[in-house]
């Protein structure tokens, strides 16, 4: 065992699902705060971001600055690509914050064209995260990479992503409005690690979550290899969460046990405006809004509006329209919605029937703004219809009826990724 190293008991966690059995057995050995982490910066250095690059500069500045930084501790590495990457400094280079801070501070834009963020994504895997580069990554220690792009890659991200993955690098993406928000969830550990800022002058505003996350890095000593993981305590400091519920005439008697859930939902929820924020929208032929992101500021009053839903009726069920309804009215900055901030934007949609018009293109908008969709269908939706209106097959989840939809909330689809953290915070 490593120097420095405390081991922690195995943790055993087993979670039973009323339609499903949910056995997750975590043999967890918590990181040591003595053992550090191995932090890489990849930055976009292409000709669209020459005026952004002092903003980018100044943000791994402040980032470096929490940390502890010495062999032992926290090492760093800086990386900028554009049509290729180059190492202004490897994980073992400096071993001293002053080296690192006097370092950063003398970076010069690289430019270039075109961005590779792929090449760039395969770059580290085979040359920076390595024992010879300084990453210490056989010995247990996390590994994160921070990738600040300021565009759409050129090549494709998906295997390089998914190779660092697999070596359990922990990825978090951070883009701007000129990014494909869906290649950086692609490439980031999980969706939600994916942030997102009008331009990197408001670096800033996705700083402090940051900074939560990388401080929450957890090693879980699973039967084959280490992996890494966010501790369970630990949540993004707050989430926009949408319900989008069909009120069709078809949902009548199943209306009460979707009220119930969106109740049940809330009661977890940190409610604040600048904690979580919730809306509740209906819809049949067309889409009403029960309340917006912005109009209730405390737990107490959202639920109150929650028990004091009424079922709209009307017909048809027009599921595309409605998805529309909320990307252009409900997940703007008029109606609360804090997506330019970086704040997470998550969508649950509660759906009894096979939509009349066409879910295809707003489901797709909805992605490309960075909305992670989830969908759970009951009784005579369809499947596949749920699944592309979900972010992916995996967050379309399915009930026989409503009053089932409770031992949902348990199962593992909506415990993966974003949604585990409105269930088990």
């Amino acid at each position: 065992m490593a120097q420095g190293m405390v081991s922690l008991p195995c943790v055993i966690l087993l979670r039973k699902c009323k339609n499903l059995t949910c056995l997750i057995i975590l043999c967890s050995l918590v990181v040591r705060q003595e053992a550090g982490k191995d932090f890489v910066f990849l930055l976009d250095g292409s000709d669209g971001t020459r005026n952004d690059f002092p903003a980018m500069q100044s943000f791994v500045q402040r980032m470096v600055e929490t940390l502890n930084v010495n062999d032992n501790r926290d090492r760093v590495s800086v990386v900028q690509y554009s049509r290729d990457p180059t190492v202004q400094f490897y994980l073992n280079t400096y071993t001293t914050k002053e080296d690192i801070m006097a370092k950063i501070r003398g970076l010069r834009h690289k430019g270039g064209r075109p961005l590779n963020t792929g090449a760039a994504l395969q770059y580290l895997r085979d040359n920076v995260f390595t024992a010879s580069a300084g990453s210490r990554r056989q010995e247990g220690v996390p590994q994160l990479l921070i990738l600040l792009s300021g565009g759409r890659s050129f090549d494709s991200v998906d295997a390089p992503a998914s190779a660092l993955k697999q070596m359990g690098v922990l990825i978090f993406a951070i883009g701007t409005r000129n990014t494909d928000t869906r290649e950086m969830q692609k490439i980031s550990h999980e969706p939600s690690y994916a942030l997102s800022v009008s331009d990197f002058n408001d670096l800033s505003n996705v700083q402090q979550q940051l900074q939560s996350s990388v401080e929450a890095v957890i090693v879980e000593a699973g039967p084959e290899s280490p992996t890494l993981s966010i501790k369970e305590s630990w949540h993004f400091a707050n989430k926009d969460i949408v319900f989008l519920l069909d009120g069709s005439d078809g949902t009548r008697n199943g209306f009460p046990a979707m009220r119930d859930f969106v109740e049940k939902m809330v009661e977890k929820l940190n409610v604040g405006e600048n904690n979580d924020r919730v809306s509740v929208v209906q819809y049949s032929r067309d889409a009403d809004v029960s309340f917006y992101l912005n109009t209730h500021d405390t737990r107490d009053d959202v639920l109150d509006a929650v028990r004091g839903l009424r079922h709209r009726g009307g017909r048809p069920l027009n599921t595309g329209a409605a998805l529309e309804y909320v990307k252009d009215n409900v997940f703007t900055n008029s109606s609360g919605s804090r997506r330019l901030q970086g704040v997470p934007q998550i969508l649950i949609l509660l759906n009894g029937g096979r939509s009349y018009d066409n879910v295809d293109t707003p489901a797709a908008a909805l992605r490309n703004q960075g909305i992670i969709v989830f969908g759970i269908g009951a009784g005579r939706s369809y499947k596949a219809e749920m699944q592309k209106i979900a972010y992916n097959s995996s967050y379309a989840l399915s009930v026989s009826d409503f009053t089932m939809i409770q031992a949902a909330r348990r199962c593992p689809a909506v415990c993966h990724s974003s949604l585990q953290w409105i269930l088990y915070r």
